[in-house]
C-alpha cells in the first residue's frame, strides 16, 4: 500500500493489548509495524483489594481510571461482582480509557481534550478544590507510577484511595528487538511511556543501544521527550498526543533529510 510511510518499518512498543490500533494506522499509511511491548501487563498478585471495593463503591463520589488496563482489569473484575453505582462519576486520563468505559456502559466520563495526562485531568473543573473537597475519590491504576494525581487531589481536600488492579513488568528478553536494531531492520521507533523507554535501554547491549540512539524516535508527550534526551537519544520527535498524534508526526517527518 502506498502512503507517506511507504517502505518504513516502525517499532511499536505499546503493551500487547494496546498496540493493534497504532500498528493499523501505520499500515494504513503504507508502513510496516514491528511490535515489541516494553511493558508487560499482568493481573495483581492478589485481587483482594479490588474485590473489597465491590461492597463499598457507593462510598466514592468519583472513580478515576488511569489507563485502559485499569478498565480491563479493575472494572472488569468489579462488574463481574456487581453493577456500577448510578451516582458514581467516572474519570479517565485519555480517550482510549474513556472509550473502554463507554463500552462497559459508563458513558459519561470526565476526560481531558487535546492533552492526555494527569496534569490535563487535574485542570478540569470537576477536579477543582471546590468540587472535590470532602469527597471520596477512588483511583484505579497499576502498581507504582506517579503520585501527582493522588497527591494533588488530597491537597485539594479529597479523601483519596488508590487501588492497584494490574502490574507493570519489564520484558525479560530483548533478543528480538536487539536483532532488529543490529541488523538495521528498523527505520524509527515509537515510545509511549518513560517507564517503557527505561526498560528498553536496560534490555539492549551496547551495539544495539547505539543503533537505537541514531534512529528517529517519536514520542507523544514532553515528559517522554525529556527522558529520551536525558538517556542520550539524539533524534527525538515530539508529536501530538495518542496514536493519532504519533502517526501524524511520522507522516509529516522529513525522512529524506535523515537518510
Amino acid at each position: 500500500m502506498n502512503g507517506p510511510l511507504q517502505g518504513k518499518r516502525i517499532l511499536v512498543t505499546r503493551p500487547a493489548g494496546q498496540a493493534a490500533g497504532l500498528a493499523s494506522l501505520i499500515a494504513a499509511r503504507g508502513g510496516e509495524a514491528a511490535c515489541f511491548p516494553l511493558i508487560d501487563i499482568a493481573p495483581p498478585a492478589s485481587w483482594q483489594a479490588v474485590d473489597d471495593l465491590a461492597a463499598r463503591l457507593e462510598a466514592f463520589s468519583l472513580a478515576i481510571f488511569i489507563s485502559p488496563n485499569a478498565v480491563s482489569f479493575g472494572l472488569g473484575r468489579l462488574l463481574a461482582r456487581r453493577a456500577w453505582p448510578a451516582g458514581l462519576a467516572a474519570g479517565a486520563v485519555g480517550p482510549g480509557t474513556a472509550a473502554l468505559l463507554a463500552e462497559a456502559g459508563i458513558r459519561e466520563v470526565i476526560v481531558p481534550q487535546g492533552r492526555y495526562d494527569s496534569e490535563a485531568l487535574l485542570a478540569l473543573d470537576p477536579l477543582q478544590a471546590e468540587r472535590v473537597a470532602g469527597r471520596a475519590v477512588l483511583i484505579l491504576r497499576g502498581d507504582g507510577g506517579r503520585e501527582l494525581l493522588a497527591d494533588t487531589l488530597r491537597a485539594r481536600g479529597a479523601a483519596v484511595e488508590c487501588v492497584a488492579c494490574y502490574r507493570r513488568m519489564a520484558p525479560r528478553d530483548g533478543a528480538f528487538v536487539a536483532s532488529l536494531l543490529r541488523g538495521g531492520a528498523l527505520d524509527a521507533v515509537t515510545l509511549s511511556s518513560s517507564e517503557g523507554l527505561r526498560n528498553f535501554m536496560q534490555l539492549l547491549d551496547t551495539g544495539s543501544r547505539e543503533k537505537l540512539l541514531a534512529l528517529p524516535v517519536f514520542v507523544p508527550h514532553q515528559r517522554i521527550a525529556e527522558e529520551a534526551a536525558r538517556l542520550g537519544l539524539r533524534r527525538v520527535v515530539l508529536t501530538g498526543p495518542a496514536d493519532g498524534g504519533l502517526v501524524a508526526g511520522m507522516c509529516t517527518f522529513r525522512w529524506s533529510d535523515h537518510e
